[in-house]
């Protein structure tokens, strides 16, 4: 006989949490009357990992599985309605759902009648989520500033010479989705040549291990400010919103990797400097270093080096102009998050609240927001059920968003940035 519908539903929109370990997804497999008797229904949960080398293709080269285990629901029964409960186990160790353009991670939970002999069986299927938190507080120093410099030196009007010496810091070295990341930037131009724009880089790098790790990395949010001008020393203040983003590493996971990186950069003179990020689901705990008020540098930058003095040439060009140790402030030409951050937070589905003006730290939901890929967010705190949505505000993604390259020379890793990091939070090599 046909059954005139057979389907699985689960709470939560069918997200399992791994803390407490192996916290359930209840569900329910539904059999509509039919003209038929039951063997037996059988419930098969899986998880898997797959990765290609070729974009969006499902032919995989290298697999991995983390767990596959089978459960009867019922045995022989009559025919007519059936509607078992649904138990969806994950072991501790499953790693975060997530899905990019080379590869996925994928968790399943697939449902099948077997009836009598001769008779048809029939089966169904549905893709659930397993959200593994990422907990920032269990990172070494994820609390402190992050600060990098870099020098440059440069050749101008053939025979002269200057340096730039560019040095960044953020306010911490980890956030959560809808957390403001306080960028504060010090140039010194010890030239008489104006510098170009400064621009400062939210990247996203994921690796995939298929024949050869695939590095696809993407511009997540960017903004620019104005260049400095001859003999002036400037600082720059700005803030990125952290949008729906899948979370750093991907612990448990061992053929896709994902790092975070902030780059602030100068083109003319070519000047970078990279700061590793990290992306998890429980916020850090302390409150951050708040500058103080006025200019100069926040607490956390390294000591000023003053310049030596201009040449001679270009003695009467900074003499009217202020000193190093007075900087000026420099402005905002773009940013591709346009919108105001505080009116934006709401677009993001389990965004913490906005931090206070006093730098006390905020409060944060109890369940953190699942975002399998950049911009698509899980609304599992909403009953009933429903894959991922994508955010709606604009401010996510700049419009280049979608090309990545590849091959392409990728940032240094966390373990190379970051002296005393968890191995687990590294991809091997």
């Amino acid at each position: 006989g046909e059954c005139s519908s057979f389907e699985i539903s689960l709470e939560r929109s069918g997200v399992c949490l791994t803390s407490p370990p192996g916290s359930p997804a209840a569900g329910t497999v539904r059999v509509a009357p039919g003209a038929f008797p039951l063997a037996a229904i059988r419930v098969t949960c899986t998880g898997s990992c797959g990765v290609s080398n070729k974009a969006n293709d499902a032919a995989w080269v290298a697999e991995e599985d983390y767990f596959n285990s089978s459960l009867s629901l019922a045995d022989k029964g009559k025919s007519g309605s059936h509607q078992v409960p649904v138990p969806v186990l994950s072991p501790a160790t499953a790693p975060t759902s997530f899905e990019g353009p080379f590869g996925k991670i994928v968790h399943q939970v697939r449902a099948a009648i077997h009836t009598p002999r001769f008779s048809k069986d029939h089966k169904c299927s549905l893709v659930f989520y397993i959200l593994s938190p990422l907990n920032l507080n269990s990172i070494p120093d994820i609390e402190q500033p992050n600060v990098a410099s870099a020098t440059k030196k440069f050749s101008y009007k053939l025979v002269k010479t200057g340096s730039v010496v560019l040095t960044a810091s953020t306010d911490l070295r980890g956030y959560v989705v809808g957390q403001a990341l306080q960028l504060h930037a010090d140039i010194e131009n010890q030239s008489g040549k104006d510098t170009s724009p400064v621009a400062a880089s939210l990247l996203q790098k994921v690796s995939y291990k298929a024949k050869r790790w695939i590095h696809d990395i993407r511009t997540i949010a960017e903004v620019e400010g104005a260049g400095v001008k001859a003999w002036r020393r400037a600082q720059w203040h700005e803030q990125i919103l952290v949008p729906a983003l899948p979370q750093s590493a991907l612990p448990g996971c061992s053929l896709i990797h994902i790092d975070y990186y902030l780059q602030v950069s100068l083109k003319a003179p070519e000047a970078t400097v990279t700061l590793p990020v990290f992306i998890g689901n429980i916020a850090v705990n302390h409150a951050p270093l708040s500058p103080r008020p006025g200019p100069g540098l926040p607490p956390w930058a390294p000591p000023l080096v003053v310049p030596s003095a201009p040449p001679q040439e270009e003695a009467e060009a900074a003499a009217g102009g202020p000193h190093f140790l007075d900087p000026v402030s420099l402005s905002t030409k773009s940013h591709s998050q346009q919108q105001p951050l505080l009116a934006t937070l709401g677009s993001v589905p389990g965004a913490p609240e906005p931090c206070p003006q006093d730098g006390s730290p905020a409060s944060y939901p109890l369940r953190p927001p699942l975002c399998i890929s950049t911009g698509a967010t899980v609304p599992y705190f909403a009953e009933g059920s429903g894959g991922p949505v994508p955010t709606t505000s604009t401010l996510i993604l700049p419009p280049e968003y979608s090309s990545w390259g590849y091959p392409y020379e990728a940032p240094p890793s966390y373990e190379q940035s970051c002296g005393g990091v968890d191995p687990s939070l590294t991809p091997e090599s």
